[in-house]
């Protein structure tokens, strides 16, 4: 996929990020931004810290240095109320799907709306359930419990809950994880219209070349404590040997990256 055309127009702007965790340093200078409109892909070998960075840029951790922007509101130096009000800007998915298993999908999804809107039942309702519909479920799996679901629809029930207030951000944790070729594909085409419809950022973190290759419009690498962004035919080219070793190979070149097209 290619860049947006339009004027690249930072979402995220991360800066001189420092991770550490007594003695270990996770990320040392990190720099990394998302410009409106994008899907941006994370990845990295295990151990990288993409969970960390991801919960950095959330406000969900402070880090030791460096400064986290989200649409020009430094994160890093707002108190815990102040967050409040971005976090509603913004929607998540989790890799397992983070939802509550008492509540029905329904209820689930109307979570955010409880926290931070004030309407009546029925309007909550109504809400809740053109949510539901916007990633593909029915009104029957709107009324049942996480563990009456399948992976699939799991994940749709997550994205529904993270699109709940109509977030100008969205990020992925590993959407499609324990899903089949099939099952992830038809994901990545809900996400990617999602996103066309809706005007989303999106960024994603995943080990999926697949869905990289179907979705993104660049990547950021974490190597070395730091990380190194590009489009997919900027990285493949990129001479770090983790990189040459992740982007080089049977699926890479199926997709016609590898080979520089």
């Amino acid at each position: 996929m290619s860049p947006p055309a339009a004027a690249a127009v930072p979402a995220i702007e991360a800066r001189g990020i420092v991770n550490r965790f007594g003695a270990q340093t996770v990320h040392d200078g990190l720099d990394m931004t998302v410009v409106q409109g994008e899907v941006f892909g994370i990845v990295g070998g295990s151990g990288t810290g993409k969970s960390v960075l991801l919960r950095t840029i959330l406000g969900l951790h402070r880090p030791q240095a460096g400064e986290v922007r989200i649409f020009g509101t430094d994160l890093t130096r707002l108190a815990d109320a102040e967050l409040r009000s971005v976090k509603a800007s913004y929607g998540v998915t989790f890799q397992a799907g983070a939802l509550f298993s008492s509540l029905t999908v329904l209820q689930n999804v109307q979570l955010p709306m409880l926290e931070h809107l004030s309407l009546p039942p029925r309007a909550l309702e109504e809400l809740a359930m053109l949510k539901v519909r916007l990633v593909g479920l029915s009104p029957e799996a709107a009324a049942k419990y996480p563990a009456q679901l399948s992976g699939g629809m799991v994940k749709r029930a997550a994205l529904a809950r993270a699109l709940a207030l109509d977030p100008r951000l969205l990020f992925l944790d590993e959407p499609t994880s324990g899903l089949d070729p099939i099952g992830a594909a038809a994901f990545d085409e809900l996400v990617m219209g999602l996103q066309r419809e809706l005007a989303l950022t999106i960024v994603m973190i995943t080990h999926d070349l697949d869905s990289i290759f179907r979705t993104c419009n660049r990547v950021g690498v974490i190597v070395d404590k730091r990380m190194v962004a590009g489009t997919l035919q900027e990285i493949v080219q990129h001479p770090h040997p983790w990189i040459q070793s992740y982007f080089h190979g049977d699926r890479a070149r199926r997709f016609g990256v590898a080979d520089g097209a």
